[in-house]
């Protein structure tokens, strides 16, 4: 069996029993950074040494069929080094590759920086999407924002402090300076820090810069009442583009709320 185990993201306090239990009772533990395992250990007085064997970024591919196979003789216990495996961390490509040999996979869960930013942020939480760290590279960056300009969930990214200001700069060019947004830092540790404004306030004010482990929470495109007009423009345009008249009806029915039959009526009528 494969055990995602959840660890503390800055505050030990918040290892859970069953994680001190798993620790206390693991043979074979994967860790994303053995030290960084093995300061946990000590941290929670873990008398257990079980046998570490580094997985991350760059061995997970070469290493994932090695350890599912292990995995059906005895538990593997995987850590990243905070938060829950797999997200935004090594553990994927084990899951898949365990999912597809039939090795069972279970989780312990607990600590989450996503969650956590999520819940503080003063943002809506009914729907989010979570988009992890975006491009480094300043047109991938753009186009990756750009894409999101109309999404209407929630937003959360991970962002390295030195890129923060730039990182904000940037949404609030491809979202609107007026977005509200909140810059989460230090979660859980002792110097947490909650900043909420908008793109463009919070941009002024990384630009002295910021330190610590940051999670950036966006609202979402507000909505935008689309007229008939507009509606049957955009119909046109997709049908110009080589899309059925059926399905481009559709489609911006679909976005709008209006009838498709009156949008495809509406576009035979106008030809």
């Amino acid at each position: 069996m494969i055990i995602l185990a959840a660890t503390p993201i800055g505050n030990l306090g918040d290892a859970s029993a069953r994680l001190v239990a798993a620790l206390e009772a693991a043979t074979v533990v994967a860790a994303e950074d053995t030290r960084t395992t093995q300061r946990l250990l000590q941290a929670l007085g873990i008398a257990n040494r079980p046998k570490l064997i580094a997985l991350h970024d760059h061995n997970e591919k070469q290493r994932a069929a090695e350890l599912v196979a292990q995995a059906r003789d005895e538990d593997l216990l995987v850590l990243s080094d905070a938060g829950m495996p797999t997200v935004s961390d090594p553990g994927y490509g084990l899951v898949a590759e365990a999912v597809a040999q039939g090795v069972t996979v279970t989780a312990i869960p607990g600590p989450s920086a996503v969650v956590t930013a999520l819940a503080v942020a003063g943002l809506p939480t009914d729907r989010f999407t979570f988009e992890g760290f975006l491009p480094r590279k300043t047109g991938d960056r753009r186009r990756a924002l750009t894409g999101l300009s109309g999404e209407a969930r929630t937003m959360v990214f991970f962002e390295a402090p030195s890129r923060l200001a730039e990182t904000l700069a940037a949404m609030a060019d491809a979202f609107g300076p007026g977005r509200p947004a909140a810059v989460c830092r230090e979660l859980t540790k002792l110097h947490e820090e909650v900043v909420r404004g908008s793109l463009g306030d919070l941009a002024a004010w990384a630009e002295d810069g910021v330190r610590g482990e940051i999670v950036v929470v966006v609202g979402g495109a507000p909505e935008r009442e689309v007229s008939r007009g507009d509606a049957l423009a955009q119909v046109q345009a997709l049908v110009a583009a080589g899309t059925r008249l059926k399905d481009a009806a559709a489609e911006v029915a679909a976005q709008t709320g209006l009838s498709s039959r009156e949008l495809y009526q509406a576009a035979l009528a106008a030809r």
